[in-house]
């Protein structure tokens, strides 16, 4: 596993305001594990300003993550926006930060007279829709995702610089839904449940079937309760899983929606996945998140890793470029040894 420096901050803005808006959006609009690392954003500005309204703009399948931060006071769905007049608790929205850089919403953001929109220096089209800056490049920045996020709060005056350690305390997933009784008694309260989360919807590097059943041959069945975990589509292309280890897992591939699933990640004891979405969840809801990543900037740990006391990352100590432009196969990924996960997973088993 690598370790790496933490950074120095270099954000520049425009001039500071004076006046802090009554609320503010904050528009995230991609998948979930995007939309994870910038909830603490909506702590950061309600440590900041307590009264501040803060409304999460999102894709409507992300709205469970959303919802169940106690930091965002209102979900809005980004097709709404796009079509529609929206409020804050009836009130205008005064205010909006694009964590995201999308031409169209800002676009939209201008023609609803939204009277403070924040943006980045880097987008052309932000020279003509917004009118506060940051400058922030993340294409080349050492930063953390997180990290870069609340970067973008500088236009509003908050200049603190967050360890990582810090921003894993910040994602506030206080509002988890009770976990279902048909999902509860899946769990064994006498062994160590953990999920396996081999794909990633072809949205980033994979560890590979091969090392998740390396894996799950290491790990004692009496000391583990195994769940293999994805989408319905997924399952499929889970199969030589099963076919290869047989009863010592559990298929839970789309049987649950978004909401309870992080229910049961909550309930659970650990999460092994490479940068997807569940990692991040695993660890902003304390359990257990051990990620798998390649040694390939952006996508490195440096940049994507779970954030919280239960997080860990597993990357191999190397410097490579071999991979970079193919999602569909990644030989430094893949050499992440599964004993170090054994290893992880027993240490934590003590605990």
């Amino acid at each position: 596993m690598c370790l790496y420096h933490q950074p120095v901050w270099q954000f520049k803005i425009s001039k500071p305001l004076t006046v802090t808006p009554p609320n503010i959006i904050i528009s995230r609009t991609d998948s979930i594990g995007d939309v994870v690392l910038t909830l603490p954003v909506a702590t950061v500005l309600k440590n900041h300003f307590p009264d501040i309204k803060i409304a999460f703009m999102g894709k409507a399948y992300t709205r469970p993550v959303i919802e169940a931060c106690t930091s965002v006071d209102v979900f809005i769905d980004v097709e709404d926006f796009m079509s529609r007049e929206v409020n804050i608790f009836g009130t205008k929205p005064a205010a909006i930060v694009h964590v995201l850089p999308n031409r169209k919403i800002a676009q939209r953001a201008k023609k609803l007279n939204i009277a403070l929109r924040i943006g980045t220096t880097n987008r052309i089209y932000h020279w003509f829709t917004c009118n506060k800056f940051v400058k922030l490049s993340r294409r080349k920045s050492e930063l953390h995702e997180a990290q870069l996020n609340i970067g973008l709060l500088r236009a509003l005056g908050i200049t603190q610089e967050y360890t990582l350690e810090e921003v894993g305390n910040l994602f506030a997933l206080n509002h988890v839904k009770p976990l279902p009784a048909k999902f509860a008694g899946l769990l064994d309260k006498d062994k160590f449940n953990l999920i396996l989360h081999p794909k990633s919807q072809g949205n980033g590097r994979e560890w590979g079937l091969e090392n998740f059943v390396k894996l799950v041959h290491l790990l004692e069945p009496e000391k583990f309760k195994l769940f293999i975990s994805g989408i319905e589509k997924e399952q499929p292309l889970l199969e030589p899983i099963f076919r290869e280890v047989g009863d010592k897992v559990i298929d839970i591939t789309g049987l649950m929606k978004l909401s309870e699933f992080m229910s049961f990640i909550a309930a659970s004891d650990g999460l092994i996945a490479s940068g997807t979405g569940p990692i991040h969840l695993a660890a902003a809801l304390r359990t257990n998140a051990f990620g798998i990543y390649p040694p390939i900037k952006p996508i490195h740990p440096g940049r994507w890793a779970p954030l919280g006391p239960t997080a860990r990352a597993f990357v191999v100590n190397k410097s490579c470029n071999d991979c970079k432009g193919n999602n569909s196969s990644c030989h430094c990924i893949g050499e992440v040894d599964p004993v170090w996960l054994r290893d992880a997973l027993y240490a934590a088993l003590k605990k």
